[in-house]
């Protein structure tokens, strides 16, 4: 049985198609999941937990920053819990939002030299452990956090994406 239910809405141009994202976000998110579950010990409902998706461009993900975060430039990525939640608490029946801008990840992913489907990978387990109470606002929580994102990376057959940095 699925621990998510995955509500896709595409909001701008560029993206592929809801039924192409659906595919592709379960193939990273249920993974995740699993992982969280058996690594971490990490709690879930008996039913599905519902997760909503917006894939946007950086207009509208510049003025959501701006309006949730006072930072007005457009970003890679916002999540939005349903619930507060800390890491290893049981999430409700829905876990919450994520945010995703395609011009930015698109740049990136140049700037990266990663392909955009694996750069898209990466934002989405970023943005998906945020909801699970994950942060990076310090270095002891984003060597957590960052660990996290790169042991399930690997999972998904992808490399560390913080090779050679500091923790955010």
């Amino acid at each position: 049985m699925t621990s998510l239910d995955i509500q896709i809405s595409v909001e701008a141009e560029n993206w592929p198609s809801e039924d192409e994202l659906l595919v592709l976000t379960s193939r990273v998110l249920n993974p995740a999941v699993d992982f969280l579950k058996a690594e971490e010990k990490q709690p879930f409902p008996k039913t599905p937990t519902e997760l909503s998706l917006v894939f946007t461009d950086d207009a509208s993900i510049r003025e959501i920053n701006a309006e949730w975060r006072e930072k007005d430039t457009p970003t890679n990525v916002l999540s939005f819990p349903a619930y507060p939640l800390e890491p290893g608490g049981m999430p409700g029946p829905m876990l919450g939002d994520i945010v995703i801008a395609h011009e930015t990840v698109e740049r990136e992913a140049l700037d990266l030299d990663k392909s955009f489907e694996d750069h898209l990978t990466h934002l989405l387990v970023h943005g998906f452990l945020h909801l699970f109470g994950y942060d990076h606002t310090d270095t002891e929580e984003a060597e957590e956090m960052e660990g996290l994102e790169t042991r399930i990376l690997a999972k998904l057959g992808l490399s560390d994406p913080y090779a050679g940095q500091e923790p955010l």
